[in-house]
């Protein structure tokens, strides 16, 4: 007899799901139930099933599957920040998230100027069962003509009512930016300057609305603004350089990238963080809490948006018409050393 894998046509084809059956002593419908989420069968029967799929070593085929139960098990993840070296652990957190929940991304990256109407055909053509939208700076027109197209989308780090049609899970950047202004103040500093991402980024504009709010309490409002044209460690550092030749003590950079940036530029300068400037970011990644940079950061509960915009989206998938939501997560501070001590009072 032949061992698996001698050359024989029989070891080289992939073993079917009536073979299975046939093994088991069950219906293929049977077998297909047994490797659908949610179907109904027996544990005495799945049992027969996955005794027969170990011996036989059967694995499920997804294509055919899919035209069974009209699912794919694809959620398309579509961003714009790849020149964000920060994406690369969020995109870990979404894919792992996404294989826990037994499916898979499909990715579409507009960073190199892939048109939104060619991400939208691809993901059409995929038959994608749901997207999430990982970005607060594609326009809120794609998100819905994603929901216009019948396919399931939530936007994640979004602002709620861009698109009204679209379900929102993100950080409350308002409040973040508040409590930016807050921590500064507290601090005595007094010229403060914001250095954001792209102007156009809600999460821009919302982290910038509540600095000037909390700055507003304390009698002050920022002394200069800047906005870089990505969320990355080259426009921090140009954009630093520009707030260098205003009188300032004190930047609140919209992400941590930009701020690490800032904090290069003000190395360049001979100028020492936080001796001689105030530096606070936005984010708390990884990279924050680097002995080379230790920075002062508002953190945005990253993983817990990430867990509830797949949790959410599947959850659209099998609710279609589940009533619009939008899940905001507070900010919370994460003191390292890149302001001074707070002034005692």
């Amino acid at each position: 007899m032949k061992e698996r894998g001698e050359g024989s046509a029989t070891s080289e084809r992939r073993t079917t799901a009536k073979e299975v059956a046939e093994a088991a002593g069950v219906s293929i419908s049977a077998v297909s139930r047994t490797f659908t989420k949610g179907a109904s069968v027996s544990p005495a029967t799945r049992e027969k099933v996955l005794a027969a799929t170990r011996v036989l070593g059967y694995q499920p085929n997804m294509l055919a599957r899919a035209l069974m139960t009209k699912r794919t098990e694809l959620i398309g993840l579509i961003s714009n920040n790849f020149d964000n070296p920060a994406f690369m652990e969020i995109f870990d957190l979404f894919t792992r998230r996404l294989q826990q929940r037994g499916r898979r991304p499909l990715l579409a990256n507009l960073s190199g100027g892939m048109e939104s109407a060619t991400a939208l055909d691809m993901l059409l053509q995929y038959n994608v069962d749901g997207v999430i939208v990982a970005s607060s700076m594609l326009p809120p027109q794609f998100a819905e003509a994603c929901a216009e197209a019948r396919l399931p989308v939530v936007q994640a780090f979004g602002r709620p009512g861009a698109a009204p049609d679209v379900h929102v899970v993100g950080a409350d950047n308002i409040q973040g930016g508040r409590l930016a202004g807050q921590i500064l103040s507290e601090r005595g500093y007094h010229k403060v300057a914001f250095l954001g991402g792209p102007a156009t980024a809600t999460s821009t504009e919302d982290r910038l609305r509540g600095l000037r709010q909390s700055l507003k309490r304390a009698g002050l409002s920022p002394v200069a603004v800047v906005y870089g044209a990505s969320y990355s460690h080259e426009a921090g550092s140009e954009q630093m350089r520009k707030l260098l030749d205003e009188e300032i003590d004190a930047v609140f950079c919209g992400d941590d990238i930009l701020a690490m940036g800032a904090i290069d530029a003000c190395r360049e300068a001979s100028l020492r963080v936080p001796e001689d400037i105030g530096i606070i970011g936005f984010n708390d990644l990884a990279m924050a809490a680097w002995p080379a940079y230790r920075l002062t950061t508002i953190r945005q509960p990253i993983r817990d948006i990430i867990v509830t915009a797949v949790d959410l989206v599947l959850n659209i998938v099998d609710e279609p018409t589940r009533p619009r939501e939008a899940r905001l997560f507070a900010c919370e501070p994460a003191i390292r050393a890149t302001l001074r001590e707070a002034t005692r009072r």
